[in-house]
């Protein structure tokens, strides 16, 4: 059986709080950076004209940032332009505690890069599909594969493989020794919308099926007939922190995508949260709802 959160809102139980994700996903890819160039912390800082202690208390997202000594240390990295201008931009927005935006550019999103940092951090995650497709947590390869081959979101076929890599790398934060506690709550056009033909829809069913089994996974459906309220709402993830002042939204949309921080977005999405899961089947009866779909998939085929 699958864990079930029990505390209000479904929040699990709290550690100390440590530094902002926002500074923890920013030092996370310095600290790649720098690895990949083989580097020291010394040699880095020497060349980039900061200290040792400055170069480790960025990586451990500790303290105040200067975006112009981020700048020189991605210099220091060779990293690329578009890089650099993105980690320029989380240094310049370390201070704020309301919103920040991140446009889409580039083979893959610039966003995606953020998200890896956020979402390897995170104790727990709470992900709302509300009617787009499954979550790429849960995705099999052939299903993310049919979603990449849909007309807006073509890419080259190196980009391509890329992507499939980073989805299934992603998913491994779920097996970790100690995994994060995922809930997904899914609305039932998830289910239904065929992807990439009857045989990767009642693979991918089959999947959902399997991983709730998982002590760390928790998959709800909200049904149609629960009304227009949920269905109206649009996709988004909660990345819990080590306590509530650190948690991060995540909305995507078509232009770009929206981190959320500030108190009153963050209650509003936790009351969303608290309906959607009162509004959700309980999960032995969502299992039962995917098993229904993966069957009519099968007696649909064309």
């Amino acid at each position: 059986m699958t864990n079930e959160s029990t505390a209000p809102g479904g929040r699990p139980g709290q550690t100390e709080a440590g530094p902002t994700q926002r500074r923890r996903t920013l030092g996370l890819r310095l600290f790649e950076l720098r690895k990949a160039c083989g580097l020291s912390a010394e040699a880095a800082g020497l060349q980039a004209g900061v200290s040792k202690a400055t170069v480790s208390r960025y990586e451990k997202g500790q303290g105040n940032v200067r975006w112009n000594q981020v700048e020189a240390l991605c210099k220091v990295y060779n990293a690329p332009d578009e890089e650099i201008a993105e980690l320029i931009e989380l240094a310049k927005n370390s201070k704020l505690t309301d919103s920040w935006w991140i446009p889409l550019a580039g083979k893959l999103s610039n966003p995606m890069r953020v998200l890896l940092g956020v979402e390897n951090e995170a104790p727990f995650i709470w992900q709302f599909a509300a009617g787009a497709v499954i979550p790429g947590l849960l995705q099999t390869k052939r299903y993310a594969a049919a979603i990449q081959s849909t007309p807006g979101n073509s890419l080259e076929p190196e980009a391509v493989t890329e992507f499939l890599d980073m989805r299934m790398q992603r998913q491994k934060i779920l097996a970790r020794t100690s995994p994060p506690s995922y809930h997904a709550i899914l609305d039932e056009s998830v289910l239904r919308r065929r992807v990439g033909g009857v045989d990767v829809m009642a693979e991918q069913l089959d999947l959902l099926l399997e991983r709730r089994q998982e002590r760390n996974i928790t998959i709800q459906v909200v049904p149609f007939d629960a009304g227009a309220y949920s269905a109206a709402l649009t996709s988004f993830i909660i990345y819990g922190g080590t306590e509530p002042s650190l948690d991060v939204i995540f909305v995507e949309t078509a232009v770009g995508s929206l981190f959320l921080e500030e108190g009153g977005a963050r209650h509003a999405y936790e009351n969303v949260w608290s309906f959607l899961r009162q509004e959700a089947l309980d999960t032995d009866t969502s299992a039962q709802l995917i098993a229904e779909a993966r069957e009519n998939h099968l007696r649909n085929r064309r």
